[in-house]
């Protein structure tokens, strides 16, 4: 079967062939929920799968590489075969997609000596790299080769970041010196000169936008006279930041932007059809001037949501792409006001579909109640220091990097001698939240959010800490690939302090001794729970359904369900509770752990069957 880019149409075996496409990320989606989500796509009407590649999770420390489990790539793409469709793939290197540091691994950039998205030997050589252990999954995946991968697209928006074309000449060389061979793309905003700065004459030009489809289209057509027009990336929602408001967008009006973009003879890659979630630390940040981490759910309003169900977006959606394209019949669980839950054959006993008839359209059978979950096994955060710490010393705070530490959270400790107490200052900047303690008694909070770099510190003579977390690195803009901790020179009224003692913490997994500790606590009784706390408790299931963990009453912090990290929460919204995939859940006995920063009115979480809609607004 061959691929290619014709006058005006993409030409599948020499045919005339429209791209109905929809992004699914595999590394926001639990790995037996891939086939269920793939298989909604395709029920929707679309005959294409777009997923980008997160070089930084396959490749978390310098010298890794790994496709295993949730990083499968290969089993992702093969699925996406399975069900008759094809594959469009991003490998970037750099991606945005709201992830952090939009893709790239924070070590390429640790010694500050290696260029960011632009034509320099360091960053070229390991992109190079990344793409050769690409090769074996990619190459022979291809639809010349009975794969499904039918484009490839280079870099990511450049257009908006740069206008190095020998830089994209080195990257599509690359692309193709490791046996790719389907046609190339690039994807830019039909804005000003993006289009043009962000691509080559080789690369097929794509545009992406969310509205105005006939304006934007002709502005594409503007820059590319001829071949197919495509909107790779149709947005039909929005990603939420913590602190701001819920971000919606109304079917109907998705629907006639979609519409339009068909009518005129487009093809489209709808962005997302189903966002997932950004589990553990890896979600991204804006910084346009005020720093703004994304959320842990990327529910991004799509046609399916969180949980793999179809919303009001997923039918109004179908009803347009049936008047240009034919679209397969709905099971009964799909239709409006349906379970929208399907089995998925093929999955593991431990899938949340597993339950259900492997004939693949069946709804599962009606879930138990909501669950109360009684954190009954508390200790302090420093209690848990030996198990989750490997100390070193310092003269001056090492950023995360020079730590090796990617995300997550770093303690900083220094010994103090201050019998009248002074002004702790932060020299450049915190990046991104510091809690500031003398002798275990938290003295406040420093956010990067709002510029803050100096605190008031009590009289202390003793032990200063600064827990810091890293709440997600830039994906977007000129702060790409900026070093994370407590950046400059760390003083006391003017007075820098030295010989520091610093250490990630081991949260994502959690370290296994420190589980053993909590598991070795016997049971306590009061509500309030005070912070830096890690709290633990269990829970029976009766079946394996697809679940929120609500945090009513808490404060900030990070939840675990059988160790599995589900990410970060924060009570300023606007996400209220975390989705919980039905995978990792066990029948029988289950655990959930919650590290908590601050304080929390209760010691009780709630195990829901639907999520908490009614989103915390800024």
């Amino acid at each position: 079967m061959r691929f290619a880019i014709g006058d005006t149409d993409f030409l599948l075996d020499g045919e005339p062939h429209r791209v109905l496409s929809g992004a699914i990320h595999y590394f926001r989606v639990h790995p037996d929920l891939w086939q269920d989500r793939i298989r909604k796509a395709k029920l929707m009407g679309l005959n294409t799968i777009e997923t980008y590649v997160a070089w930084n999770a396959h490749a978390p420390q310098p010298g890794t590489f790994s496709f295993e489990g949730g990083l499968d790539l290969g089993r992702f793409l093969d699925l996406v075969s399975e069900e008759g469709m094809h594959a469009i793939v991003r490998p970037g290197p750099y991606i945005c997609a709201e992830w952090s540091n939009g893709g790239l691994p924070y070590w390429l950039f640790a010694d500050g000596t290696v260029g960011v998205r632009r034509n320099e030997p360091g960053f070229l050589a390991a992109v190079r790299d990344y793409l050769e252990q690409l090769a074996p999954v990619l190459v022979p995946r291809q639809v010349d080769q009975g794969g499904p991968i039918v484009l490839v697209q280079v870099e990511n928006e450049y257009g908006a970041y740069g206008s190095d074309a020998s830089y994209l000449r080195a990257l599509e060389q690359m692309h193709r010196d490791i046996g790719l061979t389907v046609p190339f793309t690039s994807v830019d905003q039909p804005m000003g000169t993006m289009l043009e700065d962000g691509s080559l004459p080789s690369l097929h030009k794509t545009g992406s936008f969310g509205s105005r489809s006939t304006e934007r289209l002709e502005r594409l057509r503007q820059a590319q006279p001829t071949g197919p027009l495509m909107c790779s990336e149709f947005w039909d929602g929005w990603f939420d930041s913590w602190g701001e408001h819920h971000h919606t967008t109304p079917a109907s009006a998705s629907a006639s932007d979609l519409d339009d973009l068909l009518a005129a003879g487009g093809s489209v890659n709808i962005y997302m059809f189903h966002g997932g979630t950004n589990f553990g630390f890896t979600n991204g940040a804006n910084d346009k001037g005020v720093y703004r981490p994304i959320a842990t759910s990327y529910d991004y309003d799509a046609p399916l949501d969180e949980a793999g169900r179809p919303t009001a977006k997923f039918h109004a959606f179908r009803s347009v792409i049936e008047r240009y394209a034919p679209v397969p019949p709905l099971p009964a669980s799909m239709q409006p006001g349906g379970s929208g839950v399907l089995a998925a054959s093929g999955a593991s006993d431990t899938s949340s579909a597993s339950a259900a008839s492997v004939a693949g359209l069946e709804a599962r059978p009606a879930p138990a109640a909501d669950v109360a979950v009684r954190l009954d096994r508390v200790a302090s955060l420093r209690s848990l220091l030996p198990a989750l710490t490997e100390w070193s010393a310092h003269d001056e705070p090492p950023t995360f990097d020079a730590l090796g530490a990617a995300s997550g959270f770093v303690l900083y400790r220094t010994e103090v001698d201050l019998p009248d107490g002074g002004v702790l200052t932060v020299g450049t900047e915190v990046r991104d939240r510091a809690v500031v303690s003398v002798d275990g008694v938290v003295v406040g909070v420093l956010e990067r959010e709002h510029h803050d770099r100096a605190i008031a510190l009590p009289p202390v003579t003793g032990t200063l800490e600064l827990l810091v977390e890293d709440q997600g690195r830039v994906d977007y803009g000129p702060r790409i690939g900026e070093p994370k901790g407590l950046i400059g020179v760390v003083a006391v009224d003017g007075v820098p302090l030295a010989r520091w003692s610093a250490s990630p913490l081991a949260l994502d997994p959690i370290a296994p001794a420190a589980v053993d500790q909590l598991e070795a606590l016997p049971s306590t009784d009061g509500d309030v729970l005070a912070g830096p706390v890690v709290a633990a408790g269990t829970f029976d299931l009766a079946s394996t359904e697809d679940r929120y963990l609500s945090l009513d009453g808490f404060r900030k912090g990070v939840a675990w369900v059988n160790g599995f990290c589900l990410g970060r929460y924060w009570s300023r919204g606007p996400q209220r509770t975390l989705a919980v995939p039905g995978p990792v859940l066990r029948a029988g006995r289950n655990e959930v752990v919650v590290f908590e920063l601050h304080a929390s009115a209760s010691r009780t979480v709630c195990m829901l069957l639907e999520p908490d809609l009614g989103h915390t607004e800024a």
